[in-house]
């Protein structure tokens, strides 16, 4: 609970159309495990986008916010919806980089992140026409 409340304090905080969250669902595209942290604050929130609209939730938060027409789910199973990415991939690398300790431990393909991302950057894009690099999405209307 007290997730969901942090994520819709900034949800009505800062009223946004659309709230990107991390993948919810136990798996992967492919079929590979997701981990429960990835899970837990992907459910928490989805779950606070409705906490935002609900004045009788977190009332102490203020008024409440209804504005959020889409939740975009990332690397979702069911990811159905693509964007391209392209300009931005190497900041994405760069970002994913950051973490060199935590990809060292966990070795496999993450140790390469540029590796990593490219590959499912371009198995997104195939959802994409015209796209070379993209990120693909599980699209909630709310």
């Amino acid at each position: 609970m007290e997730l969901r409340r942090d994520i819709a304090a900034a949800i009505r905080r800062h009223r946004p159309e659309i709230v990107i969250t991390s993948n919810y669902h136990e798996t992967f595209p492919g079929g590979h495990f997701n981990m429960a942290d990835h899970r837990a604050v992907g459910l928490a929130t989805v779950d606070a986008v409705r906490d935002a609209a609900n004045r009788w939730l977190f009332p102490e938060l203020g008024e409440p916010w209804s504005g959020v027409r889409n939740v975009l789910v990332l690397a979702s199973p069911l990811s159905g919806h693509a964007v391209d990415v392209e300009e931005a991939f190497d900041r994405g690398v760069a970002s994913l980089r950051a973490h060199k300790a935590y990809l060292d431990a966990l070795g496999g393909p993450m140790a390469d992140p540029e590796t990593f991302l490219r590959g499912a950057a371009e198995e997104a894009a195939a959802r994409l026409p015209g796209s070379r690099l993209a990120t693909a999405f599980q699209v909630i209307p709310t």
